[in-house]
């Protein structure tokens, strides 16, 4: 029977935890590729190790995983438009890429522009097996992708690269 205190240690996922750390030096399934089928879809929402997160595939097929609220308002990015290889929050427009960079703010004015520095919290993706996979932990210590037998299958699927 655990203690209070090791079933803390051993439940708790969230970032900063020892068993949230540990968990984020793996690939870890996040979604399923058909939930966000084709480029420009809608997004979707994820959770994933206590981290609230909505993923998307922009206009080249690249699949992105952001933290799911805007730096600027904290709106939700789930009800951003996916448009032109960005989610633009329908806040204030700001609009974010795959990577977590602000690549434009549509209600700044050209000369107060301050997108570029402007990054919020996004993880590298990877697509085997029909399955979206994401990485949480640190960029240094990211491991070989999981390459199991039924990853490497053909998936049949409505999205064409």
């Amino acid at each position: 029977m655990l203690s209070p205190e090791e079933n803390e240690l051993l439940t708790r996922i969230g970032p900063g935890t020892a068993m949230g750390d540990t968990m984020r030096r793996y690939w870890v399934p996040a979604l399923l590729s058909s939930e966000i089928p084709a480029p420009d879809c809608a997004p979707a929402r994820v959770r994933l190790l206590g981290e609230d997160l909505v993923a998307f595939r922009d206009s080249e097929g690249r699949i992105g995983l952001l933290d799911e609220y805007c730096p600027h308002r904290r709106a939700s990015l789930f009800f951003a438009r996916n448009e032109e290889c960005g989610l633009r929050c329908v806040y204030h427009g700001w609009k974010f890429d795959v990577t977590g960079a602000c690549v434009h703010q549509l209600n700044e004015p050209e000369e107060n522009q301050f997108g570029h520095k402007v990054r919020m919290t996004a993880y590298p993706t990877a697509e085997l097996g029909g399955i979206v996979w994401a990485y949480l932990g640190p960029a240094d210590k990211m491991p070989a992708l999981p390459k199991f037998a039924w990853t490497q299958a053909p998936v049949t699927s409505n999205f064409q690269p």
